[in-house]
């Protein structure tokens, strides 16, 4: 009996020594994972540039359940636009629907207004090609979700910044995280069919961008601060039950 008791203590030790080991190291595993998941992104369209069609589609896959991954709301590299929206945003970069006339896998014969499955599904299936080179693994607003939180993580980092800086007020949040990333998503969603409130509405790639990484910021100024706190207390916790064993860790 005494043996199986001293077995138990020292199996929860060790356990206990792995959460101490994460409570410690936490921001860093943070940022390792975030940081991965934000860049891998980026990965799939250097890869189809290289010829590594395999390892992109896998990661295509890998990022499916998480993005629509609509071509005409992704950035692209290595072709002739970093973007290709929709022609209703009336931008001053060759709209979507004149690549996609041209494009047999895309040219479904739709309008202006089209949203249906006949054009979203192509948009969502399309990698790039040579002339407009390949996009990312998930749309430019969550590239710039992910990859501000990423920065804000690296800049939470900073000694002097994790000592002094606290949660940000729920209503900056609310007003300067949700807001714009809000209006701008639902004011292009409720324009679409079943609903169509008002004329059909496409997001510019710049306010994409922007709202994005507001969003990503303002996640990055409310969690990290509040994960620091949790993680201290579980810290301290962990510490006093291994001093009270008469043992320094």
């Amino acid at each position: 009996m005494p043996d199986k008791k001293k077995n138990n203590t020292a199996f929860s030790n060790r356990v206990n020594r792995l959460m101490l080991s994460i409570a410690r190291n936490w921001l860093k595993i943070a940022l390792v994972l975030i940081g991965t998941y934000a860049i891998l992104p980026w990965v799939a369209p250097t890869l189809m540039r290289l010829g590594a069609t395999g390892p992109a589609n896998a990661l295509y896959t890998l990022y499916s359940p998480m993005c629509h991954q609509f071509a005409f709301r992704s950035i692209f590299l290595y072709g002739e636009q970093s973007f290709y929206p929709r022609e209703s945003v009336g931008s001053e970069l060759r709209p979507y629907e004149a690549y996609a006339a041209e494009i047999e896998e895309l040219n479904a014969g739709f309008s202006i207004n089209d949203f249906t499955p006949d054009f979203f599904i192509p948009a969502r299936r399309f990698r790039g090609n040579q002339e407009m080179g390949y996009k990312t693994a998930i749309c430019a607003r969550d590239v710039a979700i992910y990859m501000a939180l990423f920065i804000g993580g690296l800049i939470y980092a900073i000694p002097a910044i994790r000592r002094r800086l606290r949660p940000i007020p729920l209503w900056i949040y609310v007003i300067a995280g949700l807001g714009p990333i809000g209006l701008d998503g639902f004011s292009q969603l409720l324009s679409y069919f079943p609903f169509e409130l008002w004329a059909v509405r496409e997001t510019a790639p710049f306010f994409r961008v922007a709202t994005g990484a507001m969003f990503g910021l303002m996640n990055a100024w409310l969690l990290y601060p509040y994960m620091e706190r949790a993680f201290w207390d579980s810290k301290r916790e962990l510490i006093d039950g291994f001093h009270e064993q008469g043992i320094e860790v």
